[in-house]
């Protein structure tokens, strides 16, 4: 079965490619880029970081450059990837997705590695998974975050094709830790992110939805954060409900990400019913 988004007609130039069928890592690299473009990109500050890293401001996809190369010390990388794991742990949403974006390389070296031997659709959705999951748990005590990272992540893509290799062939379909659970590739965090990369709403209005309706946070508190009108932010939630609404409709988005996006707004957006809260 396949996990990709229904793409609309090919001759439709105005969809992004990732919507005609990229794989996961190549959306979240475009997820990424977007993340990074406009007034606010999504980025850290060199100077706190130090170890010779740029004393400015650094959008994450330069910072993913800027760790790759040579000449970058090892402890630049963790000083990063602290920063990284923590602003994810703490901040959820859009540094979730930023985080696993700076760490594709070591991702597409995994995916790689497994492919040889099942779809490279469902490798690279187990990556994501296990690299998730990693992220709430590593130590960041510990020399070579990253790697410890993409390892982990490598352990739960490879655990899982093994487990569907033998429920395929019949052998030890029921032995303890043989069935995994579901692919984290339908996260909220990461269908919103699909959802900005695709051009349906904005990496604002992800985050919004994300902070008052997966973070709980008031309404009221997120505008004044914002620094806009209660009144607008509720009208920026419903107009970019209403667009996820109409992306599914017309196929811009899957089934799937429709479960999700009702279940995580805590609303059924194909109605026009109005926010909750």
């Amino acid at each position: 079965m396949s996990h990709r988004p229904r793409s609309r007609p090919a001759g439709d130039a105005a969809v992004p490619a990732l919507v005609r069928g990229a794989t996961p890592l190549d959306s979240l690299d475009v997820t990424l880029h977007l993340l990074c473009t406009g007034p606010q990109p999504l980025a850290v500050d060199g100077r706190t970081l130090g170890h010779g890293l740029p004393r400015r401001m650094i959008p994450l996809h330069e910072l993913a450059a800027q760790l790759m190369h040579p000449a970058t010390s090892f402890q630049a990388r963790d000083a990063a990837w602290r920063l990284l794991v923590r602003r994810a742990r703490d901040d959820g949403g859009r540094w979730t997705v930023g985080a696993v974006g700076v760490a594709l390389p070591g991702l597409r070296r995994a995916a790689g590695r497994l492919s040889r031997s099942t779809s490279s659709t469902d490798v690279q959705l187990d990556l994501l998974e296990g690299f998730t999951q990693a992220l709430s748990t590593v130590d960041l005590e510990q020399p070579r975050i990253c790697a410890r990272l993409c390892n982990a992540a490598y352990v739960t893509a490879r655990r899982r094709a093994a487990a569907e290799e033998a429920a395929a062939s019949g052998e030890a379909a029921d032995a303890p830790g043989s069935r995994l659970p579901p692919r984290m590739y339908g996260h909220p965090d990461f269908v919103l992110a699909r959802a900005v990369a695709a051009g349906v709403i904005t990496a604002a209005d992800a985050e919004l939805i994300g902070a008052t309706y997966l973070e709980n946070v008031p309404l009221a508190e997120y505008a004044d954060r914002i620094g806009i009108s209660r009144w607008a932010a509720y009208r920026r939630r419903d107009l970019a409900k209403t667009r996820l609404a109409t992306a599914i409709r017309e196929g811009r988005l899957s089934d799937p990400d429709a479960e999700v996006i009702t279940e995580a707004t805590l609303t059924t957006v194909f109605d026009g019913n109005a926010p909750t809260h």
